[in-house]
């Protein structure tokens, strides 16, 4: 099945995830499937966010920086089966303010014995962190985004096999010059190309691998276009019932214990004022190179090309050195991986299964 028919989800039924022995519409999900959202960057994935988070019964913080520096450094915390270990992580966890804990509006000493006190694994302390926050906004399900997810859904699947992950899909060209214009973004625009590409043919793998039950893609531009519509597709997908209060986040978020994040994410909403403006944010020979670079990818999400002559020898050529380069990293990253799973120091698997909160 192609991204396009996956992208095109009027013509294909969802299937939403199974619950026994409960009836009438759309079943409640099971709050141990925690919901990961990624894409390229500036995809549109915070809007999305503040939609999930605008959901009744789902939590989704700002964007978190524990999740992965976690499982990455896993060696230093040894076996979580000695108290005294799991404590450090915990300490670790909610005193570290590199991993933006302080954001999330909870008390870090009761969280931390809750970690001390709980299963001795690592997805299990991860786990505890966003049940807190669920629990802090009345809610029964977590999730968390970023972009950087989509070369780690290995990992995530590891810590949380009951896992669902919603990749939203924007034009790359879009995306290219929102990225080159962002303060924080060190990389040229053939780094830029590259993530896009390499993000849509990430989708494609797991949308195989994965199956409808645990993977969903939509759009950006069909998301702004009918939210109401797309919505309810994507809250059959996770097993929800539909919250008309997704459609207005901006508003919504406001009651939220969590600020959004500064600079431009603060001021996601729906609107398509930028929808097809890489025509006047990129150059002509960078138009060119991102659609030579995406090739059918564009036509499969249904992305018109501009008609552009194609790009020069020398500027393929010198997109292809930093997708060869980028591709190296991560054959190197993926050995590395491997070799750290033979070594580690305990199970990584969250045991927690249920959460309770009154009115979820």
């Amino acid at each position: 099945m192609s991204p396009a028919q996956l992208g095109s989800r009027s013509d294909r039924p969802v299937r939403p995830a199974r619950l026994e022995g409960l009836g009438g519409g759309v079943r409640p999900g099971p709050p141990d499937r925690p919901i990961f959202v990624f894409g390229c960057p500036r995809s549109g994935a915070t809007l999305l966010r503040l939609m999930l988070h605008s959901h009744h019964r789902i939590a989704i913080p700002t964007e978190t920086k524990f999740v992965l520096p976690a499982y990455t450094a896993r060696f230093e915390f040894g076996d979580l089966g000695e108290s005294e270990n799991r404590r450090a992580l915990a300490e670790w966890l909610t005193g570290s303010r590199r991993t933006r804990f302080h954001a999330l509006g909870l008390d870090a000493a009761e969280v931390a014995e809750e970690i001390a006190a709980g299963p001795p694994t690592l997805g299990s302390a991860l786990a505890l962190v966003f049940h807190a926050y669920a629990r802090h906004c009345g809610k029964a399900r977590w999730g968390d985004r970023r972009p950087s997810y989509a070369r780690h859904v290995g990992t995530l699947l590891r810590m949380f096999p009951g896992a669902q992950f919603v990749h939203l899909v924007r034009d790359g060209r879009d995306c290219v010059a929102s990225l080159r214009e962002m303060p924080w973004y060190e990389h040229d625009v053939h780094h830029a190309i590259s993530v896009w590409r390499e993000t849509i043919d990430i989708g494609r793998r797991l949308a195989g691998r994965l199956g409808p039950d645990a993977y969903y893609e939509l759009q950006y531009e069909r998301l702004i276009a009918d939210p109401a519509d797309e919505l309810i597709r994507l809250c059959e997908f996770l097993g929800e019932d539909f919250d008309p209060a997704m459609t207005h986040p901006q508003v919504a978020h406001g009651g939220f214990p969590v600020p959004p994040p500064r600079g431009s994410h603060a001021r996601a909403s729906i609107t398509a004022d930028h929808v097809g403006s890489w025509a006047e944010r990129l150059e002509p020979w960078e138009i060119a190179l991102a659609e030579a670079a995406f090739g059918e990818r564009l036509a499969e999400y249904g992305y018109e090309p501009s008609g552009l002559p194609k790009p020069s020898a020398a500027r393929l050529a010198r997109l292809g050195r930093t997708s060869a380069h980028r591709r190296m990293a991560q054959h190197k990253a993926d050995l590395r991986e491997r070799w750290q799973r033979r070594h580690e120091p305990g199970p990584v698997e969250s045991l927690l299964r249920a959460v309770s909160v009154e009115g979820g």
